[in-house]
């Protein structure tokens, strides 16, 4: 029997595992408990690669080797199970991981992916390779929604794959940009990635959300822009699209009306509203059409408003400027000009210039003393500065503060600034030039948009904005993030009992693997740690004298080489509390580390001979689909995740920008 090459690989892969563990045993002197945690290590990778499941795995060997390092002490090593068992249990964190797949699957079951990819291939359909463009804009957007890469990777495979394979599309470049644009929803916020991570290492998850925001977005550009060069300079793996596939029916009122695909619709519905020309369509039809079509002029006023209040004034003091002294300073002269409040050395004896007349023969308190109010008969003069310090800084009038009798001042004018102002000239002249170019068949698409993307844009940017700008914590707005799940599936007329069974079923299913992958990482961490496995790996590493450059790479390379034959389930509760004790040594911050695994662990899902992805899209894909094309269309991609990476390393401020704005 022929075995295939993914065979060939993973068997020569387990080989060189125990051919290394072997060799580490027979040429060490002696044999020590850090030794026997490496071995198990060793074990369990290549346990994992001959298919036993993750979580049973790792408890088997934990509680083995737990027993071993406790000397055979059964009592100690069921209390560690216990205990282990109990503290991912009531980890709150986690709560959040449940209501995110729930939300998920409710969204994936709202049949919204062919809506979102077809209106946005028809609003791109100018940019080179607009299908491959669409595809990745809609994996971005859905496996934000969902962070299911299964089942993103499958519907787009069912539905991208034959429009792209029809319009002369290469195999490699629409699998690539399938599988690619699928794995997103591992980085890209809500992440169930990055609440594994923030729970294994210590880390914020909010903070964790924050920081991959950008780093999201940036690997999805380069996607775009990979795909847009490639289709420019070679139109033959990625041929434009034809006219007629670029066609968008209008309807029938529109029609009646005189409507062209080029005639600009927002004169021709204002028109329509007088005269004989509405006589065939109803007046509420055009009313209906008339509000779509201001809604952004009617967004850009609501917010234009909402900012006016607090649009910071022009006129209003400096921000040095000492309002509160002023106050101080009119209340006491309301006072009098004298009390407790009145301040040492403020228009007192101890003020008055050397041989100022009469001043200095007479004792404090007499009648010609310094402290006799101005303009009195036989007063001493002023020093100099002391008349102006009387009056309220930069002569203006305090209102509410004014000297009893005086006359009161007007009050100064209170206005936006002139970045407001600029803010406002943007946005209109933005509308006037979206609705100089708003054509009938635009506006087909504009609503096409309205019922697809930004339903899924509001309910991330709500889930997301909640939680970034700590408005609620990652579980309350999971929470609200599952209801928004269950008003979209309601709204496109999905939601029934067998959705919400399907969804609840599956969603416990991949909640208890996440649980049972934590509690049997949690005893495999205890059982390396009592063993001693983890302070051998941290000698060796520091043996090695490494810089913070060199170990980063060293750990990314790892990571990069784990992702052929692990998920990143596998990686983040295996090797990662390995990883993190090392961080304080090199100086390395945990959330920066976070987010470079983050972009690295893509890999683990499009790193051939064990890309998941590949497999899920081969499942869907055409007989004459192979997988060495889906593999071919891959490695772009992946080199792409490298570039990522080093530009993460290069310019961290691209990952802890916003978690420094926000949380200093």
């Amino acid at each position: 029997m022929k075995l295939r090459k993914e065979l060939w690989f993973g068997f020569s892969l387990m080989a060189i595992i125990i051919a290394a563990a072997g060799a580490m045993l027979i040429s060490v002197d002696t044999l020590t408990n850090g030794h026997i945690g490496l071995l198990m290590l060793s074990l369990v990778v290549v346990a994992i690669m001959l298919g036993f499941p993750t979580a049973f795995t790792l408890m088997g060997m934990g509680m083995l080797f737990t027993w071993i390092a406790y000397e055979e002490n059964t009592t100690k090593t069921l209390d560690l199970m216990v205990q282990s068992a109990y503290k991912v249990m009531s980890n709150d964190v986690l709560i959040s991981i449940p209501l995110f797949v729930f939300m998920g699957y409710l969204v994936e079951r709202a049949n919204l992916i062919e809506k979102l990819f077809k209106s946005l291939h028809l609003s791109l359909a100018r940019v080179p390779g607009s299908l491959a463009v669409a595809t990745l804009v809609t994996c971005a957007v859905f496996a934000t929604a969902t962070g299911i890469v299964g089942a993103v990777v499958t519907l787009m495979g069912l539905l991208a794959l034959p429009a792209m394979l029809r319009a002369g599309y290469s195999v490699p470049v629409s699998a690539g940009a399938i599988t690619a644009g699928g794995c997103l929803g591992i980085l890209i916020p809500p992440s169930v990635l990055l609440i594994v991570y923030g729970a294994t290492a210590g880390v914020s998850v909010v903070k964790l959300y924050a920081g991959a925001f950008f780093p999201g977005i940036m690997l999805a550009g380069l996607y775009i822009v990979y795909v847009i060069v490639l289709a420019k300079v070679k139109p033959e793996l990625a041929p434009p699209l034809s006219a007629a596939e670029r066609a968008v029916p209008l309807p029938g009122p529109l029609k009646a009306l005189g409507a062209t695909p080029e005639r600009r619709v927002l004169p021709l519905l204002l028109g329509a509203l007088k005269g004989r020309r509405n006589a065939e369509v109803p007046t509420g039809y055009l009313l209906k059409q008339l509000l779509i079509a201001l809604l952004p002029a009617l967004l850009v006023l609501l917010v234009a408003l909402a900012a006016y209040p607090r649009a910071p004034s022009a006129d209003l003091p400096a921000a040095d400027e000492p309002v509160l002294q002023e106050i101080g300073a009119a209340s006491e002269r309301r006072a009098g000009g004298g009390g407790l409040a009145e301040p040492p050395g403020a228009s007192g004896g101890l003020s008055e210039p050397p041989g100022a007349s009469e001043g200095l023969s007479e004792p404090p308190g007499a009648s010609g003393g310094l402290s006799e109010p101005p303009g009195a008969a036989g007063s001493l003069s002023e020093p100099p500065g002391a008349a102006p310090a009387a009056a309220p800084r930069g002569g203006l009038a305090e209102p509410g503060l004014a000297e009893p009798g005086a006359p009161e001042a007007p009050a100064a004018a209170v206005g936006p600034s002139q970045n407001y102002w600029i803010g406002v000239g943007v946005a209109g002249l933005a509308l006037l030039a979206y609705y100089g170019i708003l054509s009938a068949t635009r506006f087909e698409i504009f609503k096409m948009l309205l019922s697809s993307f930004f339903p899924l844009l509001i309910m991330i940017l709500a889930v997301l904005g909640s939680i970034v700008f700590g408005l609620a914590t990652p579980t309350e707005a999971a929470a609200v993030g599952a209801f928004g799940g269950f008003l979209l599936a309601a709204a496109y007329k999905q939601l029934n009992f067998n959705v919400v069974k399907e969804s609840v079923f599956l969603t416990a299913k991949t909640s208890a693997m996440v649980c049972w992958l934590f509690v049997g990482s949690a005893i495999f961490s205890a059982a390396f740690a009592l063993l001693g496995g983890q302070e051998l790996v941290e000698r060796w590493v520091l043996g090695m004298n490494l810089t913070k450059t060199e170990f980063l790479i060293l750990s990314q390379v790892i990571i990069f080489v784990l992702g052929w034959p692990l998920e990143w389930t596998e990686i983040i509760v295996i090797f990662m509390p390995i990883f993190i004790p090392l961080l304080d040594n090199f100086g390395v911050d945990p959330l920066f580390f976070g987010l470079l695994v983050a972009l690295n662990l893509q890999t683990a899902f499009l790193s051939p001979p064990v890309a998941m992805s590949a497999f899920y899209l081969k499942g869907v894909a055409p007989k004459h689909v192979t997988l060495n094309q889906i593999f071919a269309g891959m490695l772009p991609f992946m080199g792409i995740q490298i570039v990522a990476i080093v530009l993460l390393y290069l310019f961290p401020g691209i990952g802890l920008w916003l978690p420094q704005v926000l949380y200093k």
